[in-house]
């Protein structure tokens, strides 16, 4: 098989569907796993980073702002210079970079140089979520697209089940310079398993012989737009909420500081859950499964919010909010891959990359605004608004597009 060659036949003349690539999956599964987690990972070691680096806690966790920034001022021109470059190389190189970046900042002697390297692996993640974005798209056809994209979106999951919690436990335990090393390590091996073992695939924008893709023109792009305003929006309000989850389990929940880790481990657990639930159940009907999934969150935050140290109520809130919030990824990705045709996959993902971070970005800012003026306990009801709002627009839209068909 090369690059030039569809992994499943597209052609009108019948023939047999090739095994359902699980191993090409798993691997690009691990390489999510790895960048996910180098992107999270501060805000499970934003006490500790903050007292090496003499910082206030909102500025650690605006590395998380500063790193969703450089995505959204990258991924476009970064993917459309890189556009005829084989995928499965592009993933590779960037994640070479995102390993490089994760030594540099456990070597940065200070904030300032931290924020340099924050930037670095920004721009490599960006790039690697342009391509991986559309890439289960590229290995099955449309009937498997929930599936495939469950199983390459669960390394966004297991990183919040262990990469956050196990990245912060290290952290505490040997120094959170050493917990970005180890990340940093295990990248560069991912990116030799990526090369191993990902299998190439065909992309238009790559073919010599490709006429220029005008989006506009495309009768997909509108709906591509709206899923990609609903996901920033609703990112926007989770990271307003969960880059402050630590402070939040101490200060709020009354916790002990030992409490961070296990919760944070709690808490991906029950996103895998509701990747699983993303998979088989919610995926059969992604605009209903998407609405469920938005709705669930908001209820969990909610009941968070009101009954934070409420023996029992508050961790099941956490938990509600985790498992909902775990669907949400590959659901609004899936959406995502049903709206654009398969001529304008690739540059949906680079527009899907942008607003997804775009919404980490402007969420990590505005709770670093908004910690000092309505307070930790403030943050989740900022989320449950922003919620509503995006469940608004899926719905209208879903109306919309109903009377029109």
């Amino acid at each position: 098989m090369t690059p030039s060659t569809p992994y499943y036949s597209t052609s009108s003349t019948p023939a047999v569907m090739p095994p359902f690539p699980w191993l090409g999956l798993i691997v690009l599964a691990a390489a999510v796993f790895l960048s996910v987690t180098i992107e999270m990972i501060p805000t499970g070691l934003l006490p500790d980073m903050s007292r090496e680096l003499e910082v206030g806690e909102p500025l650690i966790g605006l590395l998380v702002t500063v790193f969703a920034a450089t995505v959204v001022v990258l991924t476009v021109p970064l993917a459309s210079l890189t556009k005829k470059v084989p995928r499965r190389t592009l993933i590779v190189i960037s994640l070479a970079v995102l390993a490089v970046s994760c030594v540099l900042t456990a070597l940065a002697p200070n904030y300032g140089t931290v924020l340099a390297t924050r930037i670095l692996g920004g721009a490599a993640h960006g790039l690697f979520w342009s391509v991986v974005g559309a890439y289960a798209g590229h290995l099955v056809p449309k009937e498997q697209l929930a599936r495939a994209v469950s199983i390459s979106v669960a390394g966004g999951s297991l990183a919040f089940v262990l990469g956050v919690p196990l990245g912060t436990a290290l952290g505490q335990a040997f120094g959170w310079r050493l917990a970005f090393a180890g990340i940093g390590a295990l990248t560069l091996l991912g990116a030799l398993l990526v090369w191993r073992f990902l299998p190439p695939v065909r992309h238009h924008a790559g073919e010599a012989d490709a006429a220029p893709i005008r989006l506009r023109s495309d009768a997909t792009f509108v709906p591509v737009l709206v899923v990609c305003l609903i996901t920033a929006v609703t990112m926007v309000g989770a990271y307003t909420f969960y880059t402050y989850v630590a402070p939040f389990i101490t200060d709020v929940m009354g916790m002990a500081p030992s409490a961070i880790s296990p919760m944070l481990l709690a808490y991906g657990i029950a996103g895998a859950v509701g990747l699983l639930l993303a998979g088989t159940v919610l995926g059969r009907r992604p605009t209903v499964g998407l609405a469920v999934a938005l709705v669930a969150t908001a209820l969990g935050v909610t009941g968070l919010a009101l009954f934070p140290q409420v023996p029992g109520v508050g961790i099941a809130c956490f938990l509600l909010w985790g498992t909902a919030f775990g669907a949400l990824p590959p659901m609004l990705n899936t959406r995502l891959l049903h709206s654009a045709s398969s001529r304008i996959r690739d540059a949906a993902a680079s527009f899907y990359t942008t607003a997804f971070n775009s919404g980490i970005g402007g969420g990590a800012l505005l709770g670093a605004i908004l910690f000092g003026v309505i307070g930790l306990g403030g943050l989740p009801w900022v989320f449950v608004g922003l919620l509503i709002c995006s469940t608004t627009a899926l719905v209208w839209t879903a109306l919309v597009n109903r009377v029109h068909h």
